[in-house]
């Protein structure tokens, strides 16, 4: 390898954009299940009220580094690297699209979904107080709880399809990241 590569932007956005891809594959489709499925209810929500906040942190700060790291297209004429490239106009569908989408999903789910998430669990943890029954003990409940189940299903599948957008993002700069590679 030669040591000017690491002085390129080129390895680091490869690393970025791995750790984005990778992380939000194993997040989505393999720790989430596994973790529903091997840990009690409580601490499955304890872990995830953990994580989230560092996951959503990593897909909104990526996107920027992938941005400020883009690549010079030597193969263009007066082609560009960096903010320049990411915003010219050529690459407005291929790549600017792409990792404003990841940028947008995780930066909602960031300050916008995750902390409304957060909230509604807690009002349900205060709510099964008031009830003296767990939120996720068989019906009936009180209007109140119901209310707060369906918000929070609401809310989490408004998080989920901001991840799906995300990872669909990201796929799709992939496809256009290889491209490059001749």
């Amino acid at each position: 390898m030669a040591p000017s590569l690491l002085f390129s932007p080129a390895p680091y956005h490869i690393l970025a954009y791995g750790t984005f891809l990778g992380t939000t594959f194993f997040h989505s489709f393999i720790n989430g299940i596994v973790a529903i499925q091997t840990l009690p209810r409580a601490q499955f929500a304890l872990l995830q009220s953990r994580l989230f906040p560092i996951y959503f942190s990593m897909q909104t700060a990526i996107p920027i580094v992938l941005t400020l790291t883009y690549p010079l297209d030597k193969t263009t004429i007066g082609g560009r690297s960096g903010v320049a490239g990411v915003l010219a106009p050529a690459n407005r569908w291929a790549v600017l699209a792409p990792i404003a989408l990841m940028f947008l999903a995780g930066l909602a789910n960031l300050v916008v979904v995750g902390p409304a998430t957060a909230r509604c669990m807690r009002d349900r943890k205060s709510q099964e107080r008031k009830d003296g029954k767990r939120s996720f003990d068989p019906p009936p409940h009180s209007q109140e709880m119901v209310a707060l189940h369906k918000k929070f299903g609401m809310l989490h599948g408004i998080s989920s399809l901001l991840n799906l957008s995300a990872f669909i993002g990201s796929v799709i700069y992939g496809i256009t990241l290889s491209a490059r590679i001749q």
